[in-house]
């Protein structure tokens, strides 16, 4: 005689192994040797796995779902019927579903309560979501990860970053296979977004061996362009460009071979390129960003293609972009977008223009790129000892030898030299450390070794002790 609990336990072993076809096929045999009220039983169990393939298996999890009535009409009341029917509506209608009872959320299953949970942080209710108590202890083994990934979500979108991190960590522990590679790569995202590149660098160092060595399935495949395409933001922040270019292409061809050009690879793509010294690239998958974005990424292409403008010495078409970034409300890089409308202001001459976007830039928070704007406008109107301050909280403000910190070394040190070397130690300093990240081949390392070289001079005649 066939029991229920038991076949659920045998398909929740297979699960656990990861042979989902053993699991479906364990549930339909069972099925055909049991009584309907028992089928209706069943039905819901196969609907719980069919759930597990999300958006892709929406027709399927509604077809288990209705043949459980079928089987037997008063399923509709069973709380794991209603946690999944209201999962599956919070995936097909798009903010219009019925959130889960109270007493679904608080079934005596634990599976009834964790497909409420992932209704409810479908639904757009994250705190909703994490209110309802489940446990990975309390859950079959296939489902221990996938709640500590609802719930990291539910963190996720309640902006509270640090949680979400943590809970991405517990799931890949408890995870395993490309599983676990999935979820060490949504921490090493969150990782990236705050700015901890070497801790995202290291949880992506962990999940490339979980990969399948040859010849990749489509989806492993384009998991492993994920990998790379977050590989590549981790070596660009950690100022490795040309490391970045390689993982950055070859995200991009797995996406190309196995599934379609992404709007995140087109972007990254192009702030490697920028980082190389290829503008013109640079514009080109920026274009295709813009191209392939949707409503909420089209401000950041917009910037970032009117960032390359500039770069090409495009006001114009700069502006043209730049205010397109702005009219969205909820952009949160509005006050480096004013600065870069200053930029362009600058560029075309509109100096009161400039000197006033800049300033509003500076006061919402902009500090480096408004004050870069600042002290290009004061050295054109000559106002020596104004320019030397922006520059010098550029370099007190910007990423140690990034692009924006070297170029306010190099202007402090001219500043300095235009004044007559007022404080020459302060000169050497700038010109040594902009001198140190400038190419032989650039205009400015002559004129910067000719400032080192005088600075160095008076500070000898002062009888100044020399730097290291």
């Amino acid at each position: 005689m066939i029991d229920v609990a038991t076949t659920w336990q045998q398909a929740c072993t297979a699960l656990a192994a990861g042979d989902y076809d053993a699991a479906f096929a364990i549930l339909e045999a069972a099925s055909r040797e049991v009584r309907p009220p028992e089928r209706a039983q069943l039905a819901v169990y196969l609907a719980s796995i069919h759930a597990l393939y999300g958006d892709t298996a929406t027709a399927e999890t509604r077809a288990a779902l209705q043949l459980a009535l079928h089987y037997n009409p008063a399923f509709q009341a069973d709380p794991l019927w209603q946690a999944l029917n209201a999962e599956l509506e919070a995936r097909t209608l798009e903010g219009q579903a019925t959130p889960p009872e109270p007493a679904v959320r608080e079934a005596p299953e634990p599976l009834a309560r964790f497909h409420a949970l992932c209704a409810l942080a479908l639904g757009g209710d994250p705190q909703g979501a994490l209110d309802v108590h489940v446990t990975p202890q309390e859950l079959p083994i296939h489902l221990r990860w996938r709640l500590r990934s609802w719930q990291a979500d539910a963190h996720e979108q309640l902006g509270q970053t640090a949680e979400a991190v943590h809970l991405y960590a517990e799931a890949a522990h408890l995870a395993s296979g490309l599983d676990r590679a999935v979820m060490l790569q949504e921490q090493a995202a969150l990782l990236l977004q705050q700015g901890m590149s070497a801790e995202a660098k290291a949880a992506l160092d962990q999940a490339r061996p979980l990969y399948t060595p040859g010849t990749l399935p489509e989806d492993e495949a384009l998991n492993l362009a994920t990998w790379h395409y977050l590989r590549a933001q981790a070596l660009l922040n950690m100022g490795q460009p040309d490391t970045a270019h390689d993982m950055i292409r070859e995200a991009d061809r797995l996406e190309r071979q196995y599934g379609d050009p992404s709007y995140g690879v087109a972007l990254v793509r192009g702030q490697v390129l920028t980082h190389l010294g290829q503008p013109e690239q640079a514009l080109a998958a920026f274009e295709q960003a813009l191209a392939l974005a949707t409503d909420g990424d089209r401000p950041y292409a917009n910037h970032e293609l009117g960032v390359a403008l500039l770069d090409l010495d495009r006001p114009v078409e700069a502006r043209e972009k730049l205010e397109a970034a702005q009219q969205e409300p909820e952009y949160p890089y509005g006050p480096e977008v004013l600065a870069d409308l200053a930029e362009c202001d600058y560029r075309l001459g509109r100096m009161h223009e400039a000197q006033h976007l800049a300033e509003q830039a500076l006061a919402l928070g902009a500090v480096v790129p408004a004050s870069l704007v600042l002290g290009s406008v004061a050295m054109d109107y000559y106002h020596l000892d104004e320019a030397l301050d922006h520059y010098e909280r550029v370099v007190q403000e910007a990423a140690p030898e990034s692009r924006d910190w070297i170029t306010a070394h190099q202007m402090a040190a001219d500043v300095m030299a235009q004044q007559g070397f007022p404080n020459p130690a302060a000169a050497y300093a700038h010109a040594q450390q902009a001198l140190a990240h400038t190419p032989e081949s650039d205009d400015w390392y002559v004129t910067l070794r000719d400032h080192l070289k005088k600075a160095e001079e008076l500070m000898s005649q002062q009888g100044g002790r020399m730097l290291n």
